[in-house]
């Protein structure tokens, strides 16, 4: 342990060699995040057993096309058991809901998932623009909101603009929406699959929203105060050739998306800063908070606006899904090749030396598309991953037989110091 310890130091302050991480990777290979759910496919509840039987026969349920994509946790008063929500993007037809909650109803095929914050919310598909259409991720808040970016499109068609909700955790209710105008997103194109806020340290004002397009390659920055947003995009949030094939466990599958994961600064530490990359690539950008939320730096929605503001930070050399920053300035991601959970110092350079293999898993973490740090009831950090076989559900199919869905967890102390996940 004392060895463990050691190294992890090093590598915290940027003096690891090589050697040294390799060593790093192999004792930690031992070691293992905390199962908290594990599914062969989703076990989805519906008002009522006709409900079931319509979606099924209107080709609005199939239960080969219901992939999670994404974990949120809140601990709600200092509760010991978190409220855990997962969404379910609507890649094609076929889901019945694209955001849901863990009950704690068991049925034969496992944990029942419930749509949140109603059923009512998703069951037009897209025909009403006042619910849900299709939702990949969500950002909760340190005051008990859910910020949830609704795409809008379903398999590509363009039901509603893309629009912004936060719902309080508590009563469930609206307390923000924001629908995107026209020049913010491509209709038929724009993917919105990641939001992040920007929540002042002192109280629950958020000032700013910023908001990956992922096949339509830009960022959108939401000014909550003025109630406006402005697009941005260039070289930088575009997809790179090199990296649109992912393989993962030996199968390979073709994505060719922009930006995906979005992370900000932590507070006290300074500049703050947008920390992003692109899905389809290796390169870890970054842009300063003080230029991105000046709308009069993108005004003429050129793509050469403000470039030199953008920084590429270093390359990874294997593309990274979700992702997720710790108070102290740690940025995690889920690496797809090797299928593992990866940690670098935002204080050290972007540099191969600099970036630690907490853990690898391949059989575990195939494909980390959902990340999140939250505060338990202890008001300490944890480290949450969904992963989902995403090579499987766009190649040959899920197998059924196998688990597929896995949400696992670690104290972010215990995954950086390399001790056992409680």
């Amino acid at each position: 342990m004392q060895q463990l310890l050691r190294i992890a130091v090093l590598l915290w302050l940027g003096l690891a060699t090589s050697q040294v991480r390799a060593q790093f990777s192999t004792d930690y290979e031992a070691k293992a995040l905390r199962s908290v759910y594990e599914a062969r496919n989703l076990e989805l509840s519906f008002p009522t057993p006709q409900e079931r039987e319509r979606v099924i026969k209107a080709g609005l349920y199939d239960p080969d096309n219901v992939v999670p994509l994404d974990v949120d946790v809140y601990y709600t008063h200092g509760d010991r058991v978190p409220s855990i929500f997962v969404t379910i993007p609507r890649f094609v037809k076929g889901v019945p809901y694209s955001l849901a909650y863990v009950t704690n109803e068991q049925r034969g095929n496992g944990t029942v998932l419930r749509a949140y914050p109603s059923y009512d919310w998703h069951q037009s598909h897209g025909a009403d623009c006042n619910g849900l259409t299709s939702v990949y991720r969500t950002q909760i808040d340190e005051c008990g909101r859910m910020w949830i970016l609704d795409s809008g499109e379903i398999d590509f068609v363009q039901h509603c603009a893309p629009q912004l909700y936060a719902l309080d955790l508590a009563s469930g209710g609206v307390v923000h929406h924001y629908r995107l105008p026209q020049g913010t997103y491509k209709p038929g194109f724009s993917r919105f699959v990641t939001p992040t806020i920007n929540l002042d340290a002192h109280n629950c004002d958020v000032s700013h929203v910023y908001m990956a397009d992922s096949i339509g390659s830009g960022l959108v920055v939401y000014d909550v105060n003025a109630q406006r947003s402005w697009r941005i995009e260039n070289k930088f949030t575009y997809p790179h050739p090199d990296f649109g094939t992912f393989t993962v466990a030996g199968e390979s599958f073709e994505l060719w998306d922009g930006t995906v994961g979005l992370t900000l600064t932590p507070h006290g530490l300074a500049p703050r800063m947008l920390y992003f990359h692109s899905l389809s690539s290796d390169w870890q950008m970054t842009l300063p908070l003080e230029a991105l939320n000046n709308a009069t730096n993108w005004r003429d929605k050129d793509t050469a606006s403000a470039l030199e503001q953008f920084v590429l930070l270093g390359k990874r050399g294997s593309q990274c899904v979700g992702s997720a920053m710790s108070e102290t300035g740690t940025l995690f991601c889920g690496l797809v090749q090797p299928a593992s959970i990866l940690a670098w110092n935002i204080r050290q350079p972007y540099t191969q030396q600099n970036l630690a293999l907490l853990i690898e898993d391949e059989q575990r973490l195939q494909f980390p598309s959902g990340i999140k740090i939250v505060r338990n009831y202890e008001g300490k950090e944890e480290f949450w991953v969904l992963s989902n076989r995403l090579q499987k559900a766009f190649g040959t199919g899920l197998n059924f037989k196998e688990i597929n869905f896995r949400i696992q967890k670690c104290g972010v102390h215990e995954l950086l110091n390399g001790s056992n996940c409680n």
